[in-house]
């Protein structure tokens, strides 16, 4: 294992070839397109970005690279590398800055925010006002606050690829200028940017919008229903079907009682949580009913907090546990919504836990220990907890917030997990873990949320009635396991790149007649295994039977049986797994013994 030094030095030299690769592809492409506004180039998680501005063509459409322009101008990167051109940095001042960049719109607007302070030349808020300086190798000139390679000859020629192409508003902002974005990769060496692009075509292959499409189980983006709002398909409600009911069970066997609660609620309940001022823009407009305003949820827990002041309560109610698979909705740009991993409505196990001071630390331990074992149920077995603390937004008193975090941090200890701590990155309303797995690509995934909250009961004024007689303010602690069900079930497709466990796959068996002949026999097959409990499919379609196993393989159905003549003389069943291997002839009953096992130990096949 490299040492922290090591690995940090190793990060410095990633983020310097990156960040350097920027440049020269931003030089290269002014050299092919000299008109072109340049707005920035960060150094990102494995590669790369510059964004551009091509002005528009005689017809009004904006100009866009085509294939051949990044080929040359990944041809002219190469040809700059090779010219080992220092990269020189000088500290100017912002009328230099504007004079030297009089002819860049976007690097204007940066130059003012810099001299303004608290943002860098990327636009992003800083603790305090940056120096502005540039950074220039051979003709270009950028502005920049570095670091960079020394030159670009230390810029591997055989460790870069330009990627592709994407549209991105300036700022992030749909209301300014759509810009250009060409992404980009760069290693050390070229056997690490081979491994990276045999990564990336892995994860192309398990693209969940792409297998959800070829496996049946979801649609998005259609016309009439609106962007980020997902059309559950048979096959992939049934998989949510079969992941929720594992999961309510496991809450039952908890302690936790189911509820259910509206999809809107009047403006006042907003209020009083504290949404409509701490959470406003992520809400959809209100629609106006009798007078009064209503707006769609983007939380449950008003609503929760709602069931526990229905009623007097007592310490002996405590620790209430309260959960409802709830739809939410939450606005988010176009520009950002991503399949099932970001989208406007989606559905949160969502539970609040309501307990006396002295119950939290047990609640957290048990809420920590069901995240991991629900997970692990699902084939994720590698957990990395976040501990986010207090925002600069924030409320509460601040001995509160010392409290919380520390409750927290004690309980990641217990569970004796590796935990990192995330600054200022808690909700408003108090510190949260994160709890994050690794898939098959060994790419991390936040799933399980679990925040404490000592703010939002004092605000619904919520009381119990303690063994003194006495009322006392109960501590709550919101939690999602899987976060939601649409982006767990995004990252559940391509951990298994719709290779699911027995127990979770859509359809189990398919029935795989040769001809006509055997329809009848097959229907009975198909009788016999549902009346087991399996989930069973019949092809008797006229292809031939190569085609029908091929297209079962292309399902990723774990077992094809195929019945001819002699299986339905003889009464058995000829079994193949999706994976080529063939079991050959067995029973029926052996077969549901197998496939029922396989189930029972959540395995895929």
């Amino acid at each position: 294992m490299a040492s922290p030094d090591s690995q940090s030095q190793q990060y410095d030299d990633y983020y310097k070839i990156r960040h350097s690769s920027a440049h020269v592809m931003a030089q290269a492409v002014l050299e092919r397109f000299p008109q072109a506004k340049i707005a920035i180039g960060p150094p990102i998680k494995d590669g790369f970005y510059y964004d551009f501005d091509l002005g528009r063509n005689e017809d009004g459409s904006l100009k866009t690279f085509s294939p051949e322009d990044i080929e040359a101008v990944e041809k002219r990167m190469r040809q700059i590398v090779a010219g080992r051109f220092p990269f020189q940095k000088r500290v100017v001042s912002a009328a230099e800055a504007e004079t030297l960049f009089s002819d860049q719109p976007y690097k204007v607007e940066l130059i003012q925010g810099l001299a303004a302070g608290g943002v860098d030349e990327y636009g992003e808020k800083t603790e305090s006002a940056v120096e502005i300086s540039t950074y220039r190798q051979d003709t270009f000139e950028d502005l920049c606050r570095g670091p960079h390679v020394e030159h670009t000859g230390q810029i591997p020629p055989d460790g870069f690829k330009l990627l592709n192409v994407a549209g991105a508003y300036w700022r992030g902002d749909e209301k300014r200028p759509m810009l250009q974005r060409i992404y980009g990769t760069a290693w050390k060496s070229k056997k690490e940017l081979e491994a990276y692009l045999a990564r990336l075509e892995e994860a192309r292959l398990r693209d969940h919008r792409r297998l959800g499409k070829e496996l049946d189980l979801f649609s998005t983006n259609h016309e009439l229903v609106g962007g980020g709002l997902i059309l559950w398909h048979p096959k992939g409600a049934l998989m949510r079907y079969l992941a929720e009911e594992h999961a309510k069970k496991m809450h039952l066997e908890g302690g936790y009682q189911f509820v259910n609660t509206p999809h809107i609620g009047r403006s006042v309940l907003w209020e009083t949580s504290g949404h409509l001022g701490f959470y406003k823009d992520n809400m959809y407009s209100p629609i106006e009913i009798e007078g009064q305003e209503y707006y769609l949820k983007p939380m449950n827990c008003p609503f929760h907090l709602s069931i526990y002041k229905s009623s007097v309560r007592s310490y002996r109610d405590l620790p209430m546990r309260l959960a409802e698979w709830g739809t939410v909705y939450r606005f988010e740009r176009s520009g950002v919504l991503h399949g099932l991993t970001r989208v406007r409505g989606f559905t949160q196990d969502d539970a609040h836990l309501f307990c006396a001071a002295e119950q939290m630390p047990e609640e957290i331990d048990r809420v920590l220990a069901f995240s991991m074992n629900l997970l692990r149920d699902f084939g994720f077995e590698n957990f990395q907890m976040y501990l986010s603390t207090r925002p600069a937004k924030r409320v509460g008193a601040e001995e509160d917030w010392d409290a919380a975090e520390s409750a927290l941090l004690e309980a990641m200890r217990r569970t004796g997990k590796p935990f990192a701590i995330h600054e200022g990155d808690g909700a408003f309303y108090g510190p949260k873990i994160d709890i994050y797995v690794t898939d098959a690509l060994d790419r991390p995934w936040q799933l399980s949320t679990i925040q404490f909250d000592f703010n939002m009961a004092a605000r619904f004024d919520l009381t119990y009635i303690g063994a003194d007689g006495l009322q006392h303010r109960p501590y709550m602690i919101h939690r999602a396991l899987m976060g939601s069900m649409e982006r767990f079930f995004g990252v559940l497709i391509e951990h298994y790149g719709g290779i699911f466990p027995v127990w979770l796959t859509p359809v189990q068996v398919q029935v795989l007649p040769i001809t006509a002949d055997q329809n009848e026999f097959a229907n009975r097959v198909i009788a016999e295994l549902k009346q087991a409990g399996l989930r069973v499919a019949l092809d008797d379609s006229n292809d031939r039977i190569n085609a029908k196993i091929r297209n079962a393989q292309l399902q990723k159905i774990p077992y094809m049986l195929v019945l001819g003549g002699q299986e339905a003389e003889s009464g058995l069943v000829n079994v193949r797994l999706r994976n080529g291997e063939r079991l050959g002839a067995m029973t029926v009953v052996d077969l549901v013994a197998r496939v029922q096992e396989a189930a029972a130990q959540r395995i895929a096949i």
